[in-house]
């Protein structure tokens, strides 16, 4: 403990400097409040990298007039499958007036299909900035229809008439987040709260960690807007309000945890508190450092979400980590021990563990599951670690029949009116009508692309549609319709091929795009940010778990374990997600996020074990000191593993598939570290090389108190 962790213990627990640094809190949280109130402009969501060719294409299609008006679809098909009939197709011509009529847009169609079981009206809307603007006049132009007495005699004689293309299905996505913020936060709170009863068993004390973390929650909301704003980010709020609440119980618990072992030991609550922030804080901020770090390592992801979220996430977690170490403690400090009620620790249940110094760690530890656990673990380290090799062996053939990439229908986790159009669209007419590739090239080349496009298998057709003048440049706009599903392996296939060939031709300046093409550029440019991201996300953690313990040998080997566990969880993950959400694929950023989180995350836990560790293994040895270690960690790492695995879960609460996969795989995969890594393999590990794990530190591997014979 150095000088300055005893002087910052004492400001925040005294009784003076408690109220002080709590009244200063209050004051600056409401001015952070007041200042940045309003933050939080829309931006759209851009899925693929900013230089790619899609968003290139993209770019130059806004350019052309009226670039802001795109067309919806209307699908119309008699729900029992019969052909349309002759009056069926004339009531659809009145409807296309109609709606012409009230929208002073040309409705055109219908276009009927070649089993003449289905057709189209393309309406033509104007879409917005970003998908929740387009879901105001995509919903306006249902209501339309659904007050048209041409469309409710259609309905009532059997048709169904749903509204679907590009635009629908990202009003439809933007309309399936109304109110879900509002609901993960809660959901999020209530699952927090209960985990923290059970664990404190006190109908009080859970009270005082939970106003702290959303208190940091709403100022992380604010903040990250904020900054959102300032750098022009996208990012998911979602995402960050399960960090804050997640990493900030963690660190709750693991303060609370050890404030109650040191009450045990010491009368004066107040010393016990600032005892137990100085034993805490090193190893809160060393866990608060890694994610964070791992988080800004995003900053070099080409993805804008993944990006923009990498930034945000790390400032949340940052105000996270102030508010457990900063504004907690006064509050602890005020509240005093009393919160604990009905189970007050007192300094008379070890009254005389303190005359023995040297034995502090294994004295303060009553026999426990933890310390037969970590006993057994330790005794017969060969066996547990087999065990635990198969385990997540096990769990690793999850990858076996999964792939990365969901098109648009499965992307949602609700049923939606634009996705039953899409599947009613693919049964009736080529695919790719609802989502068509768009090439712009130079207008003087335009027709040898057309002609080029047109004679490609896979392409039913391909048509000039519009010209423009760009900077003095002519380009025009080419529609192609594929025959395969756009984001089906043919449909991505064939924007490939298209590229390849349009590239080929001299002078077109041709480059494609349409919604296929930017899920071509998104997936590829995942994987990209994956090859990245990983090595430098292993990279900071080897730096600080080898700054934190100074042993190569002991950081390597947990860095080593937490990959592993890490790919293991995304195996069970992928094959709990075939099993309940009913998908084979991961979407395309989940490998990534997933494997960030569980790496990063699990480093916490590893730096909350050895920390402790190292600390017992200098009075102990290497062998007893993990047993002390798991004694006195192995409550607090589980209980904190449950609260966040918890807390992810909540991201199922939410109508998009990566999140669900996401929240869905690192709950498993945090559960499975707490329960399995750091309890079971880790221990069996540190049982097998005893104190060569802490080298070059010669005052462990001489430390005269090992103890080979009890445990191995």
């Amino acid at each position: 403990m150095t000088s300055s962790l005893i002087k910052t213990a004492h400001t925040l627990t005294s009784k003076r400097g408690s109220w002080f640094v709590l009244g200063g809190v209050v004051v600056l949280v409401a001015l952070i409040f007041g200042l940045l109130s309003g933050a939080g402009e829309d931006r759209p969501n851009e899925t693929a990298p900013a230089d790619s060719e899609s968003a290139q294409a993209q770019r130059i299609l806004d350019k052309f007039p009226e670039a802001d008006k795109q067309s919806v679809m209307i699908v119309a098909s008699n729900t029992d499958g019969s052909t349309l009939s002759a009056g069926d197709r004339s009531e659809l011509e009145s409807l296309a007036g109609s709606l012409t009529k009230a929208s002073s847009e040309k409705v055109t169609g219908p276009i009927l299909s070649d089993d003449e079981q289905a057709a189209l009206l393309m309406v033509p809307i104007e879409v917005g900035l970003t998908n929740s603007d387009t879901a105001e006049t995509v919903d306006e132009l249902r209501a339309t229809i659904a007050a048209d007495p041409t469309a409710a005699g259609l309905a009532d004689s059997g048709m169904s008439l749903l509204v679907t293309g590009g635009p629908a299905i990202g009003a439809d996505i933007a309309s399936a987040f109304d109110g879900a913020d509002f609901t993960l936060l809660i959901v999020t709170i209530v699952i927090v709260a209960l985990l923290l009863i059970i664990t404190y068993r006190s109908p009080v004390l859970w009270l005082l960690p939970l106003i702290v973390i959303g208190t940091a929650d709403g100022l992380a909301s604010t903040v990250t807007a904020a900054v959102g704003d300032a750098l022009d980010l996208q990012f998911d709020a979602g995402i960050i309000s399960v960090l804050v609440f997640g990493a900030g119980a963690n660190y709750a618990l693991l303060l609370i945890s050890r404030y109650r072992e040191e009450l045990r030991r010491e009368a004066d609550h107040r010393a016990a508190l600032a005892e137990a922030w100085t034993h805490t804080a090193t190893t809160i901020l060393a866990s608060n450092l890694t994610v964070v770090l791992s988080l800004l390592s995003l900053v070099f992801a080409v993805i804008p979400g993944t990006r923009g979220l990498g930034i945000t996430a790390a400032v949340g977690l940052i105000i996270s980590a102030a508010a457990v170490l900063i504004a907690l403690p006064p509050v602890l400090a005020i509240c005093g021990k009393k919160m604990f009620w009905p189970f007050v620790p007192t300094a008379s249940e070890t009254a005389g563990a303190e005359s023995a110094p040297a034995d502090r760690g294994a004295a303060s530890a009553k026999p426990s599951i933890w310390r037969r656990i970590a006993t057994r673990v330790v005794r017969k380290p060969w066996l547990h670690l087999g065990a635990g090799i198969v385990i997540l062996g096990v769990m690793a053939t999850g990858f076996i029949g999964s792939s990365i990439g969901l098109d648009q229908t499965e992307k949602f986790r609700v049923q939606s009116e634009s996705a039953q159009g899409l599947d009613i669209l693919a049964d009736h007419f080529p695919p790719g009508e609802s989502q068509p590739i768009w090439v712009v090239a130079d207008t003087d080349h335009a027709d040898h692309v057309v002609d080029s496009v047109s004679d490609m298998d896979g392409v039913v057709r391909a048509s000039a549609i519009e010209d423009t003048d760009i900077g003095g440049t002519s380009v025009t706009k080419i529609m192609v319709t594929g025959e395969y599903e756009p984001d089906s392996a043919k449909g991505l296939d064939l924007v490939g091929e298209i590229r390849d060939e349009v590239h080929a031709i001299d002078g077109a300046d041709a480059q494609v795009g349409g919604a296929a093409a930017t899920e071509l550029d998104a997936r590829d440019g995942n994987r990209a940010d994956f090859l990245t991201i990983v090595p430098m996300v292993l990279a900071i953690s080897f730096i600080i778990l080898l700054g934190i313990l100074r042993a190569p040998i002991a950081a390597f080997t947990l860095l080593l374990v937490n990959v592993v566990s890490s790919a293991a969880a995304i195996g069970l993950g992928a094959f709990l997600s075939r099993t309940i959400f009913g998908q084979a694929a991961l979407d395309a950023q989940v490998p990534i996020l997933a494997f960030l989180f569980l790496v990063a995350l699990g480093i916490d836990y590893s730096i909350f074990l050895a920390h402790r560790a190292k600390k017992e293994s200098a009075l102990h040895g290497g062998r007893q000191g993990m047993i002390e270690a798991v004694a006195h960690t192995g409550g607090v790492i589980t209980s904190a593993g449950i609260v966040l695995a918890g807390v992810f879960a909540a991201l199922g609460m939410l109508p998009l598939m990566v999140l669900g996969q996401l929240g869905l795989i690192v709950g498993v995969g945090v559960l499975v570290d707490t329960i399995i890594v750091r309890t079971v393999i880790v221990p069996s590990i540190f049982g097998l090389v005893g104190n060569r794990m802490w080298w070059p530190n010669q005052s462990f591997t001489r430390h005269p108190r090992t103890t080979g014979g009890s445990c191995g």
